[in-house]
């Protein structure tokens, strides 16, 4: 931005990057002329917006690009079911009443209110417990600070719009939270659920054997066949040539335990583990580490895996990629004799498995936004390393499958589906790792500047540059 267009706070009509006030960082202070007073207003209207906005920075995960719908309000949901659990009814209608300072007119919260001031003491008066003191606090200076913006935005003229910070759509999450509108009499005969859903229970069509749209890929079993739900193999997704060139650059570009927050053994201590993501790879493609074209190769069969996996299952929506992760698990020479472990424990791709109880509980810390997963193989070189399912049980083989190149193996990512992998006992086991999600709020970040890259990296090579874009910039 230029001296000449960082206008000052009161000049009418500027100030447009006032939108974003919290990014103190596009503002270039060594150019910035104002008076004391306007200095003044200016600064304070950068840190009344920061901390007016702080709910919504605290509700943006790492590497995700919009907040959790419905975040505040989320927390006293869960913490009125917590409290009910536990017989703490005064607290949990303190909860209840504090969300519907949120959402007033959420009916299902008002019955429970309803509900809670049923099984409260008869010396207690439901009248006098009122909601959270802490949530009344902040609602009532949050309407202050918003009123002030919006006062300070008419009087200095720059635009400010106010984000809708607890909106209902996708923020309800009924089965972690208590039953709403339960009649008494049931909850005495047959109790509370443990607000856990069994996510076997999947909540679409589910349908398979659409076209493989590529010509050579072999069609090998379908879910009858591995025993099991949305399950599917796959020969020939890659050529001979491709799974060389895939293992060639892998050397190049992996880290020990990458993706892992550097664990050397994330799984098993008999093996090591290395890890790249795809838009790592583009970038050491782009500074002359690996082959650029072997970066690509990488970006390119993750795609058409995608687009394999949204047509075999018959979508009727966009699958996106949440993860996208080329590994290696390589078998330690002196610590396989007697090895009675697994290279990956049995476990299922959005829910925490719970054999024990034959349940498979969707909720965090699992990743219970994905949808359905690949495994992509590039050799076959190596001893142990088959992928099982098993039953919820995690312990009774449902099918077994062999590595190879060019196999891949892809399947609905619930608890319908458990697995693990083998103890890779010689040689070294590599795959392209894909996990998919059907809503576009939990889209890989690295995959969309990868994409980025990618259509700058088309662009350049058909020569045209109206973009004016360096695609190292993007990584």
């Amino acid at each position: 931005m230029s001296d000449s267009s960082k206008k000052r706070p009161g000049d009418k009509g500027s100030l447009g990057q006032w939108n974003h006030l919290k990014k103190h960082q596009e503002y270039e202070y060594l150019g910035y002329k104002a008076g004391l007073y306007e200095a003044i207003a200016d600064h304070y209207m950068q840190v009344l917006v920061c901390q007016h906005e702080c709910v919504r920075e605290l509700a943006t995960r790492p590497g995700r690009l919009s907040p959790i719908e419905n975040f505040l309000p989320l927390h006293f949901d869960y913490l009125q079911f917590a409290y009910y659990r536990v017989g703490e009814y005064v607290k949990a209608l303190e909860c209840a009443k504090a969300y519907l300072l949120l959402h007033p007119d959420d009916e299902d919260v008002l019955d429970n209110v309803d509900y809670y001031e049923s099984l409260l003491d008869d010396s207690t008066d439901p009248g006098s417990i009122e909601a959270r003191e802490d949530l009344t606090m902040f609602m009532k200076r949050h309407k202050l600070e918003s009123e002030l913006i919006k006062s300070a935005a008419e009087s200095l003229g720059f635009s400010y719009t106010e984000p809708n910070y607890w909106i209902r759509y996708g923020g309800r999450q009924d089965e972690n939270r208590v039953p709403s509108g339960v009649n008494m009499e049931r909850v005495e005969v047959h109790g509370l659920s443990v607000g856990k859903k069994s996510s076997p229970k999947i909540d679409r069509d589910l349908r398979e054997g659409g076209p493989l749209l590529y010509e050579n890929i072999t069609f090998v079993y379908n879910s009858e066949q591995l025993n099991g739900t949305q399950r599917v193999l796959l020969d020939n997704v890659l050529s001979e040539e491709q799974c060389r060139e895939l293992h060639g650059v892998a050397s190049g570009i992996m880290l020990v335990g990458d993706g892992y927050r550097g664990k050397t053994s994330p799984h098993t201590p008999n093996e090591k583990f290395e890890g790249a993501t795809v838009l790592k790879a583009l970038k050491f493609g782009y500074e002359g580490r690996v082959p650029l074209k072997s970066a690509r190769l990488f970006y390119d069969i993750s795609e058409k895996a995608r687009k394999i996996v949204e047509s075999y299952f018959m979508l009727n929506s966009t699958l996106y990629f949440s993860y996208t992760h080329m590994v290696c698990r390589t078998a330690l020479s002196g610590q396989q004799d007697r090895r009675n472990d697994l290279s990956h424990p049995i476990h299922a791709d959005n829910c925490l498995l719970d054999p024990e109880a034959n349940e498979c509980w969707k909720e965090p810390p699992a990743y219970t936004f994905r949808d359905y997963s690949a495994l992509l193989y590039m050799n076959d070189d190596f001893e142990g390393g088959e992928f099982i399912f098993t039953e919820m049980d995690a312990k009774t083989v449902t099918a077994s499958i062999k590595p190879k190149c060019g196999r891949m193996i892809s399947f609905s990512s619930g608890g319908e589906n458990p697995h693990g992998v083998k103890a890779v006992t010689k040689g070294q086991r590599c795959a392209v790792a894909l996990w998919f999600t059907l809503d576009p709020l939990y889209r890989e970040l690295e995959r969309i500047q990868a994409d980025e890259v990618i259509a700058i990296l088309d662009q350049e090579q058909r020569g045209k540059h109206e973009l004016n874009i360096n695609p190292k910039d993007e990584l």
